[in-house]
């Protein structure tokens, strides 16, 4: 197997697509040799801990003209590519530093994938506030996690370092932006490639 490592956050529009793209190419290789490995890197870091109103934050960090054209080619993106995204529903900015932890201890256990389809599911389609503990610890169970641990470790500090070592080490290396791809600790891929992109990837590694 060959390691894909992805630097995300489930809040990044282009982190969402870049995912669904690589879930199709993946579902037409069925035997594509990648491992993958989430890896956490939070594009707001400095949002309170309760997050907020996803429009006051749009203006805050846009500006009141902007704000209101910035969601424009992500909506463009995901129409033209039949990617299901419900902005409307999208009422909070979470802060995404418990999401984080939650996909943490999702890698021990060997469900990030699916904890991270959930967070984005929860997030782009159903409006959740997946800065939420109560929310994380429902994603949780739905991916086949104990929800109640996990409720409990969200009431704590657990891990809260070791994620945020994670991250200072990623942007170390040099990530600065997402979604990020390492393709075998060597080749790196920036944004949201296409399905078609992916698949000749995969078609590439397996012909060498």
């Amino acid at each position: 197997m060959i390691t894909l490592d992805i630097f995300a956050d489930p809040t990044c529009p282009f982190c969402y697509l870049g995912k669904t793209y690589l879930d199709r190419a993946l579902e037409t290789r069925p035997n594509h040799p990648f491992a993958i490995e989430w890896h956490p890197f939070q594009i707001n870091p400095s949002l309170p801990p309760e997050g907020m109103d996803r429009g006051a934050w749009l203006i805050a960090r846009f500006g009141p003209a902007e704000a209101k054209r910035v969601d424009v080619p992500i909506i463009e993106a995901a129409q033209a590519t039949g990617v299901a995204m419900n902005l409307p529903a999208i009422t909070r900015m979470p802060n995404t530093r418990d999401a984080q932890r939650l996909l943490h201890w999702a890698g021990i256990e060997g469900r990030q994938s699916p904890v991270m389809a959930a967070l984005m599911r929860a997030y782009w389609r159903e409006g959740r506030d997946i800065g939420a503990p109560e929310v994380l610890a429902d994603i949780a169970t739905q991916a086949g996690l104990d929800g109640s641990l996990i409720a409990r470790l969200l009431d704590s500090e657990a891990d809260a370092d070791t994620v945020a070592s994670r991250e200072a080490h990623a942007r170390e290396r040099g990530i600065t932006a997402v979604p990020s791809f390492i393709i075998a600790n060597q080749h790196v891929v920036t944004g949201a490639q296409s399905t078609e992109f992916w698949q000749n990837v995969i078609d590439e590694i397996s012909a060498a």
